[in-house]
């Protein structure tokens, strides 16, 4: 349930990778609980809004503020620590370990922060239970569908207990059928713990789980739910 006020803001983002502007005075904001979708062609910025919001990328100009706290201000290891603990990652091809087992992968987040093994494969069976991969937990990644390898990377991102999460086109080397199994899971379980979800995709059917939308383009952003209300 959403409440209070944002809890990730971005405020005048500018952004070049050499003379190409990838970012032009974006602005974005979501709160505890809330989807957004930020959709946009190719090239838009869309990616880099993303990995500004998350720390991965520190902005030529502008602010990020999580939780009250200025992202560029904070050094690269509370940044990183932060990425481990309260921001969760899906990715569109999953990024799975192939050397791990399916549960190791869901649990190796936990492991990074010094949870011991066993709990940490306890919260991970947890998590694949809700995202209904609990029986590939012995299973390696090269040894699942697609989708099913989705859904690992999805209970792996929630694993933690995130209150973000970063989800950059996350059902893009899916099919329809697999891509809103996926939408479906990942939606319910991120509002049902409160989780704050930013959602990169140029798909209007998986933007359609969102309760917003943010347009991404020249390296703007325009809030498209607040557009529709003028």
């Amino acid at each position: 349930m959403m409440s209070g006020g944002p809890l990730l803001v971005a405020r005048e983002l500018r952004k070049s990778y050499g003379p190409t502007p990838a970012l032009d005075g974006a602005e974005f904001s979501v709160r505890t609980g809330e989807v957004v979708a930020v959709m946009g062609p190719s090239g838009s910025g869309k990616s880099t809004l993303l990995h500004c919001l998350a720390g991965i990328v520190t902005p030529d100009s502008g602010t990020v503020t999580y939780d009250g706290r200025g992202l560029s201000a904070m050094p690269d290891a509370e940044r990183s620590a932060l990425r481990r603990t309260e921001f969760g990652f899906i990715f569109q091809f999953g990024q799975l370990v192939p050397e791990l087992t399916c549960v190791e992968n869901v649990a190796l987040p936990l492991r990074l922060t010094g949870v011991k093994r066993r709990e940490a494969e306890r919260t991970a069976l947890h998590w694949m239970d809700r995202l209904e991969v609990a029986d590939l937990g012995p299973k390696r990644p090269g040894e699942v569908s697609g989708g099913q390898g989705q859904r690992v990377a999805v209970a792996r991102s929630l694993v933690t207990s995130p209150r973000v999460i970063f989800a950059d086109e996350p059902t893009g080397a899916l099919d329809s059928f697999n891509g809103e199994r996926v939408m479906t899971l990942l939606t319910e379980a991120a509002r049902s713990s409160n989780t704050a979800v930013v959602l990169v995709t140029h798909e209007v059917r998986v933007a359609a789980y969102s309760d917003r939308e943010v347009v991404v383009r020249d390296g703007k952003a325009r809030d498209m739910t607040l557009e529709r209300t003028k």
